[in-house]
């Protein structure tokens, strides 16, 4: 299976302001995006892929040969989400650090980096903003929303905003809300952001400074919970550092510390520490069923689409019985859904990687859509 080769990012300026869920407005906003493939004559083969925390609008493809989109085993010609057949478009969301327009970027107010002035955003406010990119594209409807983990949760949230604007949506290794536990650790992961010394409150471009303690730190914390207990036991066991315990509080010993320490050291240096915070936040947010008493059943009313949920068994921060919630209340409504839990190891990073059953489910799923005229 072939990749789609060498990509180029676009991007486009929105001069109307994008109404936010907290009541603020983002003006004078830009987004950038990918597509791959072809758009067909009846427009009616485009797939939306929604980004998780720390991915971006590079689905799939190159850059000059490198750095390979964050989807790319799954999206590409002869791949489970064929480009031969679909015209497959990522955007990167506002308050991202990849382009589009964030905390990085020129607050129009004051002509310096919004920063910690950047507005809070929500999903719901990403699927408004992912909308309007639709409607310049000039695409009506699309043949499905697909996305794993917070891209799950924009996926499941087009289908209640936008009901009649997709046919398929495709929610991997996701959740109808985050539990008090997942909220948990976002905060100690924030927390770890904002006592940074360099922080500066969220104005450390003014000062030259990055919070890198603090990213580190979180990336760290968010790692061990996007594997599994079995997963890293078969990767690093107790597996020492080096041949001799050094005796030290401070100093790697095992590889597992080694492991975490590159994947926190890495992160720094790409990621933006506002980006995280409200990111995180956004996840911290999402429950379209609070609006409803906490009733899920009684939300999942507006959707007409066709679902395909799929969960992990050992993924334990979006556990299967968090996908099966979502199941209940579309089989209360009598939603045409389909359910796999998939017997993988990997724990919640397993919707990035290449299981078998998991691509081979997902081929079947696009090559029905292509039979109902996708």
């Amino acid at each position: 299976m072939a990749s789609v080769g060498d990509v180029s990012s676009q991007s486009m300026h929105f001069a109307q302001p994008l109404a936010l869920r907290s009541g603020a407005q983002l003006r004078d906003y830009t987004l950038v995006y990918e597509t791959y493939g072809t758009l067909n004559a009846k427009r009616s083969n485009a797939v939306l892929v929604c980004h998780a925390l720390n991915a971006s609008h590079h689905v799939a493809g190159t850059y000059a040969g490198q750095d390979p989109g964050w989807w790319d085993n799954l999206v590409g010609p002869g791949k489970p989400l064929d480009t031969n057949r679909f015209f497959v478009i990522g955007v990167n969301n506002p308050g991202s650090c990849f382009g589009s327009t964030g905390p990085m970027q020129s607050n129009p107010a004051t002509g310096k980096p919004y920063g910690a002035d950047f507005p809070v955003v929500t999903v719901e406010d990403w699927v408004d903003a992912q909308a309007r990119l639709l409607d310049a594209l000039g695409i009506v409807q699309l043949a499905a929303v697909l996305g794993g983990s917070l891209g799950g949760m924009q996926a499941l949230s087009w289908s209640l905003r936008y009901p009649t604007r997709l046919r398929h949506c495709i929610a991997v290794a996701s959740a109808p809300n985050l539990s008090a536990q997942n909220i948990a650790f976002n905060e100690v992961a924030r927390r770890a952001i904002v006592t940074d010394p360099e922080f500066h409150a969220g104005h450390f471009y003014d000062h030259a400074a990055l919070p890198r303690r603090g990213l580190r730190v979180a990336r760290m914390l968010g790692h061990i919970t996007y594997l599994s207990d079995d997963a890293m036991e078969a990767k690093f066991g107790r597996e020492l550092a080096n041949e001799l315990l050094a005796y030290s509080t401070q100093d790697v010993e095992f590889q597992i510390e080694s492991y975490l320490r590159y994947q926190g050291d890495k992160f720094s240096e790409y990621f933006d520490a506002n980006t995280y915070l409200l990111i995180t936040r956004a996840l911290d947010y999402f429950d379209p069923a609070c609006e409803f008493g906490g009733d899920l059943t009684a939300a999942f009313a507006p959707a007409v689409c066709k679902f395909q949920i799929i969960s992990f068994t050992t993924d334990w921060r979006f556990a299967p019985a968090r996908s099966r919630e979502i199941v209940k209340a579309l089989v209360d409504h009598k939603r045409d859904v389909s359910y796999a839990e998939i017997d993988a190891p990997h724990g919640h990073d397993a919707f990035l990687l290449d299981d078998v059953r998991y691509h081979a489910l997902l081929r079947a799923y696009f090559e029905r859509m292509v039979g109902e005229g996708a």
